[in-house]
């Protein structure tokens, strides 16, 4: 085994969820991630807790959306739920075998089945004094084969992103919610955006890898009715397994009044279709993890990127103040590197480089 692989789960489990004995403990990953999930089970049995391993197999997820019946996919998962809010910790692996096995199936089957286990989601997202959650990166070939890298190239990759000086990380992002916690307007300005929008003294969130490792941004909820401007994304934007590229978007008093998308377009307008808040902005991130410096279709990893930005369509975190309820929450990345981020008509960030 990766030694690595070790450093990273006690760091989960110590750092980011802070384990305490005679806990119940969630894990819930791929068998692609066997070697982790075993170590992680080993790390919570060591911290005198009582870990609940849930494991998915190839072929299980899209033989459900083609073959189950309506009654099935209309049933919510009661036992599901039950074992959630039977855990005070989570920890989600983001593994695959096959990052397009979804690519076939209809996307309104998946969309009617997200809002049905949507209360499972927002329980763990949003009920932190009940349940703390991780999402965790592991490697994997299906991931390093979509970044464009080899299986060692990857796990270099994803090992520097999270294992690093997290206090130190820590205090610089702290420093950028601070500033942005005591603005009202944003504008972003550059090639491809003009967007304003305002976040009012909303609540920051700075991600420190104690919700997601890795961490490395800082974001917030834009008040709902507030943006107004157009913004296109060069980086594409996967959705359940399927790449939306060319993505415009351009919003009025909050809302997407025109969406296009030079590749699956189609797909595009069915998310902002979902419910009735789709179409609005539940978050603005700012990506600052610097061992994150390559776009490797993977959120968890590229909503990061140092010198991006990133909204979602959808939901807005509980931790952000809410504001717009949804059954989803899509990630979208946007290169800033040549861009400015203005706050209250002062340039804080320039081409990438911070004047904070």
């Amino acid at each position: 085994m990766d030694p690595r692989t070790r450093k990273l789960a006690q760091l989960i489990l110590k750092y980011s969820l802070k384990v305490l004995p005679d806990t119940n403990v969630m894990i819930s990953g791929g068998i692609e991630a066997q070697e982790f999930i075993l170590e992680l089970y080993k790390q919570v049995i060591l911290q005198g807790a009582y870990p609940l391993v849930n494991i998915t197999l190839p072929g299980m997820t899209d033989f459900y959306y083609k073959h189950a019946s309506d009654k099935q996919l209309k049933k919510f998962p009661d036992l599901r739920m039950h074992t959630v809010k039977n855990a005070k910790f989570y920890v989600g692996i983001d593994t695959t075998t096959n990052t397009r096995s979804l690519s076939n199936c209809d996307p309104k089957r998946i969309a009617e089945r997200m809002k049905i286990t949507r209360p499972i989601s927002n329980y763990v997202c949003n009920e932190k004094d009940k349940i703390k959650r991780v999402t965790v990166g592991f490697p994997c070939m299906a991931l390093a084969q979509e970044g464009e890298m080899s299986l060692n190239e990857f796990e270099n990759f994803v090992y520097s992103a999270c294992l690093q000086d997290w206090k130190k990380l820590g205090k610089k992002l702290d420093k950028i919610k601070k500033k942005f916690e005591n603005g009202r307007g944003v504008h972003l300005i550059g090639p491809n955006v003009d967007l304003k929008f305002s976040i009012n003294h909303k609540n920051c969130v700075a991600d420190k890898g104690e919700e997601n490792m890795p961490g490395g941004e800082v974001f917030m909820a834009p008040v709902r009715e507030s943006l107004n401007g157009w913004i296109k994304f060069e980086y594409p934007a996967i959705y359940l397994g399927q790449e939306v590229s060319g993505i415009f978007l351009r919003f009025e008093l909050g809302k997407v009044i025109e969406a296009s998308a030079t590749k699956n377009e189609k797909l595009l307008q069915t998310v902002l279709e979902t419910d009735e808040n789709a179409s609005y902005v539940g978050e603005f991130g700012i990506g600052l993890n610097p061992g994150i410096t390559k776009y490797t279709r993977n959120l968890l990893f590229d909503e990061k990127i140092e010198g991006t930005i990133h909204l979602a369509l959808g939901m807005a975190y509980k931790d952000n103040g809410g504001g717009n309820d949804s059954a989803i929450h899509w990630d979208i990345v946007k290169n800033m590197r040549k861009g400015k981020i203005i706050l209250d008509k002062k340039v804080v960030c320039d081409k990438g480089k911070w004047k904070i």
